[in-house]
């Protein structure tokens, strides 16, 4: 799959109108505009957890990819070098199939791999059916919390060296939220290692604090 240009960010997965999907993604809007987060994030009584899991993760990844799209400007070659969150942090892509070993690149360049792979993943209908009664396959959970392990990072590389940016953009309530929503929903199902939230630790604690 050829990598899109940031000038292209905009997210193409769509859940199909009328599928068991959609109506689920509605669910979690709807939940969502009560303002509970915590509430908004649980599994909805009898629904299949892969399935929650799915549309969510297709969420976040079409919510990121917005907000990514807002800022790709100011994240460039020469202003992030490296892929980082801090100076603590520093991301080098491996996909596992196209690049085996990690590399060292750019963080537009890194962005822009881990947007395509996720889509590529996202599209694969033996991962992510989207048709009633297909079932989710035995990796599914692993592919998922993969997925969202390197959403995060897109999170953190933004609140790290574009925060700046996004205040001028009067953006941040909007990065505020979905980082939230994303934060939540990753904590109820235990599906990114604490590890791997170290670089914004103080912010998730912050938030989560709020909502006690």
């Amino acid at each position: 799959s050829g990598s899109r240009s940031s000038k292209t960010f905009k997210p193409k997965k769509n859940i199909p109108e009328g599928s068991h999907q959609y109506e689920l993604l509605k669910h979690a809007e709807a939940t969502l505009g009560s303002g509970n987060l915590r509430q908004a994030v649980m599994l909805p009584e009898g629904e299949d957890l892969n399935e929650w899991i799915a549309v969510n993760t297709v969420d976040f990844f079409n919510q990121i990819n917005m907000l990514y799209g807002t800022i790709t400007e100011f994240c460039t070659e020469s202003s992030c070098p490296v892929m980082s969150a801090g100076p603590r942090y520093e991301y080098h892509w491996a996909d596992g199939t196209n690049i085996k070993k990690p590399i060292k690149c750019s963080a537009p360049k890194y962005i822009d791999y881990l947007m395509t792979w996720v889509q590529d993943q996202l599209d694969d209908e033996t991962l992510f059916p989207s048709k009633i009664g297909v079932p989710f396959p035995k990796n599914f959970m692993s592919v998922a919390k993969t997925i969202l392990k390197r959403l995060f990072r897109v999170y953190a590389h933004i609140y790290h060296q574009h925060f700046d940016s996004v205040m001028r953009l009067q953006e941040e309530a909007h990065l505020n939220t979905s980082f939230k929503h994303f934060i939540f929903f990753v904590q109820e199902f235990n599906l990114i290692d604490r590890r791997e939230l170290a670089p914004l630790q103080e912010l998730i604690e912050k938030l989560g604090s709020k909502d006690r």
